[in-house]
C-alpha cells in the first residue's frame, strides 16, 4: 500500500507540474453528455460492507451535488490517477483474491484487486487531490460483454466521464458500450440512484 501511494504521489506531481502551461489554454478539451437518472434503488452489498469496516469513509453528511470544473489541469489530473492506479494495481479475480463471491470492496491494501479496488482508490486519491466528493461517483454497469463491472464516474462541467481499470483513457460514459446501472447520488455517498441500463441519453 505505501509503495502503492509513493508510485500515486509522483503521478500526482508530475501533473500538477504541468498545470500553470495547461491553465494558459484549455481549448480543445472534450465534452460529452449526462446519463438520465431515476430514483433511489438498492444499495450494493460490497458497498454496504466497505462501510462496516471502513465507516469513517462512509458516516459522512449530505452535500449539495457539485461537478469538478474541467480546466487542462483537471483533465489531466484524471487521466494521471487513472493511468497511475491501472499501472499500480495487479488485476486479480473477487474470488481468487478474496477466497469468496460476495463482492468485497476496499482499497488495494496489498497492491491487488478487481475492478471495485481500482475505482475506489482512484476516488480516494482524487478526493485527496482536492475534487469534490459529490462529483466522484462508484458506478455499477454491464460491460460489451454484459459482464457485472464497477467504474468511477466523473461529473463536470462538461459532461460525465468514467475512470476504468480496462483501459488508461478516460472516456465520455455514452462512449463506453456500457449499460450503465446504478450509481451512488452526488448528494450522498450511501444512497444510489437507478440509471436503467442506459446506453446514451434518452435510452432508460
Amino acid at each position: 500500500m505505501r509503495r502503492l501511494i509513493s508510485n500515486i504521489a509522483t503521478a500526482l506531481a508530475f501533473a500538477f507540474m504541468g498545470c500553470a502551461v495547461l491553465n494558459a489554454s484549455e481549448a480543445g478539451l472534450p465534452s460529452t453528455t449526462y446519463a438520465d437518472v431515476g430514483g433511489e434503488t438498492r444499495i450494493p452489498y460490497g458497498w454496504v460492507n466497505f462501510c462496516s469496516r471502513r465507516p469513517e469513509e462512509c458516516n459522512v453528511g449530505r452535500l449539495p451535488p457539485r461537478d469538478v470544473h474541467l480546466s487542462a489541469a483537471s483533465w489531466t489530473l484524471l487521466n494521471r490517477v487513472n493511468k497511475a492506479a491501472n499501472d499500480a494495481i495487479e488485476p486479480i479475480t473477487n474470488s481468487d483474491h478474496w477466497g469468496t463471491m460476495l463482492d468485497h470492496w476496499d482499497y488495494p491494501v496489498d497492491g491487488k484487486g478487481d475492478c471495485k479496488i481500482y475505482a475506489l482508490y482512484k476516488r480516494k486519491l482524487l478526493l485527496e487531490a482536492g475534487l469534490p466528493r459529490q462529483a466522484l461517483l462508484m458506478t455499477i454497469v454491464r460491460d460489451v460483454d454484459g459482464d457485472g463491472h464497477a467504474i468511477l464516474t466523473v461529473e463536470t462541467d462538461r459532461g460525465e466521464f468514467v475512470l476504468d481499470n480496462l483501459t488508461d483513457r478516460v472516456r465520455p460514459w455514452d462512449a463506453t458500450g456500457y449499460r450503465f446501472i446504478k450509481r451512488q447520488a452526488q448528494d450522498d455517498p450511501n444512497g444510489w440512484i437507478d440509471l436503467g441500463g442506459a446506453r446514451e441519453p434518452g435510452s432508460r
